[in-house]
């Protein structure tokens, strides 16, 4: 194992994994742009690829199974594609903006629509980020129940109505882009702490909600004077 400039590990399996996925990319479309979490790469002149190997290879490594594969396809830099697989789980979410399916059935949001009602998922609190934290820390005190991790399992619970808010920051575009179809098409709304709409240029900011108006709420919340 490895680490990244960040501190964050790499296994072989890592980089075994995109590889593969590359290899088998690029047989199929040569003319498509691919972008690796591991390898970066270049974006095509229409379609592009973005992958995740492991998304979570701290619980890869450390033996809890929430862990997965990220695929995102972007059109003119566009998610229209996107899929979450949880191999440990058997669990997989493919959405392509209109709808998503989860293990072959279709999956929804819940109806929730305010933060005193919503279930939310964050990212884990070790990482030195004294600003986010203190927006995190604000939005939180607005929920009545809050987890911390479960990387991008946590939004494939949003997309199947298990929680309602997830937020994360720190995030590269091979993690969060494959999410845009996934949450979309199961009835939610994804942008960035601003509402944005998240592209490969976006600051790693996420947040996903169930509802366009709880999506405001917490953009409100977070962007509140300190």
């Amino acid at each position: 194992m490895k680490r990244k400039c960040d501190g964050s590990p790499v296994t072989v399996a890592d980089l075994e994994i995109e590889t593969e996925l590359r290899r088998r990319l690029a047989e199929r479309f040569p003319d498509h742009g691919i972008i690796g979490e591991e390898t970066g790469g270049t974006k095509g002149e229409h379609y592009t690829w973005v992958l995740d190997p492991i998304d979570g290879t701290q619980s890869f490594i450390s033996g809890s199974p929430l862990f997965g594969l990220l695929i995102g396809v972007l059109h003119d830099e566009c998610p229209v594609l996107g899929l979450i697989d949880i191999p440990a789980t058997t669990e997989r979410w493919v959405g392509d903006g209109g709808r998503t399916l989860f293990n072959d059935r279709e999956a929804r949001v819940s109806t929730c629509r305010s933060l005193p009602e919503a279930r939310l998922y964050t990212t884990s609190l070790d990482v030195h980020a004294p600003d986010e934290h203190k927006r995190l820390d604000r939005l939180c005190s607005e929920v009545p129940f809050k987890c911390y991790d479960g990387n991008c399992y946590a939004y494939g619970l949003l997309a199947s109505g298990h929680c309602d808010l997830v937020v994360d920051f720190g995030l590269d575009p091979s993690d969060y882009l494959p999410l845009v179809a996934v949450i979309t098409g199961a009835g939610g709304s994804i942008t960035d702490w601003d509402g944005r709409p998240l592209r490969l240029d976006s600051d790693g900011r996420v947040i996903a909600a169930a509802s366009r108006k709880l999506l405001e709420q917490a953009i409100e919340t977070l962007n509140q004077p300190a």
